[in-house]
């Protein structure tokens, strides 16, 4: 059961950081929304890691595993690079004369950069729907890190569970520490995709 808390706590640290920066812009997460965001994230880990089980049931079990630990290892530093862009972008944004425009690019990589957007009528207050986005588009690491977990005896009822109280602790805790966070002006989203190596070679 330690892996089960060990990935819970790993995407924990992503929900965290976001409701912490959400708290830092003065945005208001109600209780509602945090447990909406708390179950799309649950549920989302657990239906990929079901449908991960599935499908190695089809492929040679060796084979499943390191292509797990190959996976997540990837994701781990995907994670990394995109606590490096959110730096790059925030260093130029802070420049005089420098203004970042993302254009037409999706909502969902607006969120995936910036949580913050997940405040989309600018009412400093994140409402269910609004909560639902920013859940979705955090949940991309959530799924990819399921889809990895297959062939392992990482169970996926054990790993929702704990990621629904965990993750649930992590928003209320984020919240209420977000401005004390922000304080630092660092960006610690990359903490998860070190974990996240860290638990790749823990599963293999």
């Amino acid at each position: 059961m330690l892996k089960e808390i060990f990935l819970s706590v790993i995407i924990s640290v992503d929900l965290f950081l976001a409701a912490a920066a959400c708290s830092s812009s003065s945005i208001r997460i109600p209780l509602l929304s945090v447990l909406v965001t708390d179950l799309i994230s649950a549920a989302i880990l657990g239906i990929s890691m079901t449908f991960s089980d599935i499908i190695c049931g089809y492929i040679p079990l060796r084979i499943c595993r390191l292509s797990g630990t190959v996976m997540m290892m990837t994701i781990g530093i995907v994670t990394i690079s995109k606590s490096l862009i959110r730096g790059i972008v925030r260093h130029l944004s802070e420049k005089k004369g420098i203004s970042l425009k993302i254009g037409s690019c999706s909502l969902l990589l607006k969120l995936y950069l910036d949580d913050t957007a997940a405040d989309m009528d600018s009412s400093k207050v994140l409402s269910v729907r609004e909560a639902s986005a920013l859940a979705l588009a955090g949940s991309l690491d959530c799924a990819a890190a399921g889809l990895s977990c297959g062939c392992t005896d990482v169970s996926p009822l054990y790993s929702s569970i704990f990621t629904l109280i965990c993750g649930g602790a992590a928003l209320l805790l984020g919240a209420a520490a977000g401005r004390k966070i922000s304080s630092l002006d660092r960006d610690l989203s990359w903490l998860g995709g070190v974990l996240l190596i860290f638990f790749s070679i823990f599963t293999l």
